[in-house]
């Protein structure tokens, strides 16, 4: 059984273009077609579709071969507006490298995002 979505997508995508896949596949939820959607504006994957396999769905995800190093961020450390720079020390390799992904009241974001609007979040998972 699967209890941690955003874990099994992160570690599914790190996995495959770490051995060189061209795809992967991973249960559906709302939550990671927002965090798919992130990731393919920020060049990490490329084009995805769902699939209806009659269980929930899955996704079905191309990779690009551009993912050092992802994972999810547990716990969900509560971040103010003006607190990321925190976060991006401890997670992010260096200045302006990678992104952290945000639980904000108005949807999930980037946290460059995020600074921008000037909201605080939950912090899900981190990108390089």
């Amino acid at each position: 059984m699967r209890h941690e979505l955003l874990s099994d997508l992160l570690s599914a995508i790190k996995m495959g273009d770490r051995f060189g896949k061209t795809d992967t596949v991973v249960p559906a939820s709302k939550m990671l077609k927002d965090v798919l959607i992130i990731l393919q504006k920020n060049s990490y994957v490329g084009n995805f579709e769902y699939v209806d396999d009659g269980r929930g769905g899955k996704f079905k995800i191309s990779l690009t071969g551009s993912v050092n190093n992802c994972g999810s961020i547990r716990p969900r450390f509560a971040v103010a507006k003006d607190g990321y720079e925190k976060y991006e020390r401890r997670f992010l390799p260096a200045a302006g490298v990678g992104l952290l992904i945000v639980s904000t009241s108005s949807g999930i974001k980037t946290h460059n995002e995020a600074k921008e609007q000037k909201t605080g979040g939950k912090l899900l998972a981190y990108v390089y």
